[in-house]
């Protein structure tokens, strides 16, 4: 999929250099241009409603993070919003829209694909499709993760955290809102999740 919309090289520098800070092991630009193969996925395979829309999210999603902090995506969304405008102030890009995609995913494994609409259950998928990759790669996503949280959230709160966080995807009816990942990669994701817990229990 083609970039919907041009930047120049500061641009992209400007927001490679948003992904740096703080370090991070996961949340790096990255993982933006893992989140953004799989947005082509689908504009190849369903498309999307709103492409421009999506793929600006997608692009900003984690510019702000800081491991532990609850609003993160707030403040992603908030940036986006004034860099768009700033980048391009005479495009007509749906910046509500934008927002509103990246807020969404401060509810990863809250919602129900009744509760959103058909992009934006895709767009939620496209973030969370790290769940069903090859097992080394789901493992170093997470190791990443305890990484970035390493300092910030004693470590056997991070741990239990977690282990509650992928137990409770684990028991959900679909791990993705969307028909197009359910159909291919909940099989994945469910032996990765499977494994990694066990592994903790049998750790325990």
């Amino acid at each position: 999929m083609p970039a919907p919309i041009e930047l120049t090289a500061s641009q992209w520098a400007e927001l490679e250099a948003a992904y740096a800070q703080p370090p991070r092991a996961y949340h790096g630009f990255g993982h933006v241009r893992a989140v953004l193969e799989h947005v082509a996925e689908v504009a190849a395979g369903p498309g999307w409603q709103q492409p421009l829309e999506v793929w600006l999210a997608a692009l900003f999603h984690d510019a702000v993070y800081v491991a532990g902090r609850s609003d993160n995506e707030m403040e992603s969304a908030l940036l986006a919003r004034r860099t768009i405008a700033r980048w391009w102030p005479q495009s007509a890009v749906g910046l509500d829209r934008v927002a509103e995609l990246i807020a969404l995913t401060a509810r990863h494994g809250q919602l129900s694909s009744e509760q959103v609409d058909r992009d934006a259950g895709l767009f939620l998928d496209c973030d969370m499709a790290i769940l069903a990759a090859p097992p080394p790669v789901f493992d170093a996503y997470d190791r990443g993760i305890a990484e970035e949280y390493h300092g910030h959230v004693p470590g056997w709160l991070f741990r239990r955290n977690r282990r509650r966080f992928l137990a409770s995807l684990l028991r959900q009816p679909r791990i993705f809102l969307s028909d197009y990942f359910d159909a291919r990669y909940d099989t994945d994701a469910r032996a990765n999740l499977r494994r990694t817990l066990g592994q903790s229990s049998a750790s325990e």
